[in-house]
């Protein structure tokens, strides 16, 4: 007679984790579109960073900054008088930045962006209209180096596995619903990773992505040096994604992954 067999147990980067209280929920306003940018140390970026930000500002949305502790001139480069709002988050960390942020917020709708993303023309729309028939999604992204084989490659996987395997990450804009990033845990307050295992998460809960027909500009600032220099920061960072879900510690891959700024 066989043994019965207990129920599987997931690997970690599986598994479903407990929702995140919404401190801000009684505040919320329908409809209201929230965009939370971590920075740190972003002196170089955010000035690009909020010349593409005014159609949104104009437009209403409510526009938050949640920083880690920023060293430079970051926090002093932000506008005080149109309404942009500053917190400094207790732990440096995007993870802990972005999950501050919506805790702080007020919009149906979460956008998180980076500080050297560059949005396009009628960004808000397209976002909206993602939104109006999927509960998640992002941008697709592209870079300024046209001309570059590399980058174009780059693009192109980037957008695919969007498409072919439901995973975005975070250079390219993640938003969605409000209720379902709380009722997904939020950001997974590890040190590297987070939004690839947002994505997991969302895929472990059957949410389906879309993306925008217009793309997000993102800097190639990880990318350095010539085309063998790119493809080996390529390289690491698919060994980087592999090694997460065989369950190295994101302590010890976030060793690995240098940071640049």
């Amino acid at each position: 007679m066989k043994k019965r067999e207990g129920k599987r147990k997931l690997p970690f980067y599986a598994e479903i984790p407990e929702p995140l209280s919404d401190p801000n929920l009684e505040q919320v306003v329908p409809g209201l579109l929230s965009v939370i940018i971590p920075t740190y140390n972003e002196e170089k970026t955010i000035e690009g960073l909020l010349r593409t930000l005014e159609p949104l500002q104009k437009s209403g949305a409510e526009i938050i900054f949640s920083d880690g502790g920023s060293r430079d001139r970051t926090l002093d480069l932000v506008p005080k008088d149109r309404g942009y709002q500053v917190i400094r988050a207790e732990k440096k960390g995007r993870a802990a930045q972005m999950n501050e942020g919506a805790c702080c917020c007020r919009g149906e709708y979460l956008f998180f962006l980076h500080c050297d993303s560059e949005l396009p023309e009628g960004a808000e729309a397209e976002l909206r209209q993602v939104l109006s028939r999927y509960e998640a999604g992002c941008f697709g992204i592209d870079f300024r180096e046209k001309k570059n084989l590399f980058m174009y490659t780059c693009k192109w996987i980037s957008n695919h596995r969007v498409k072919d395997r439901k995973v975005m990450f975070g250079d390219q804009g993640i938003f969605l619903r409000r209720e379902l990033f709380f009722r997904a845990g939020g950001y997974r307050e590890i040190p590297i990773m987070e939004d690839y295992q947002l994505s997991l998460t969302l895929k472990a809960l059957g949410v389906p992505l879309g993306m925008t027909r217009r793309r997000i500009y993102t800097s190639p600032r990880r990318f350095q040096g010539n085309t063998v220099q790119k493809l080996r920061v390529m390289w690491q960072m698919n060994r980087l994604r592999a090694a997460y879900r065989k369950g190295v510690s994101p302590e010890v891959l976030a060793r690995r992954y240098r940071d640049i700024r």
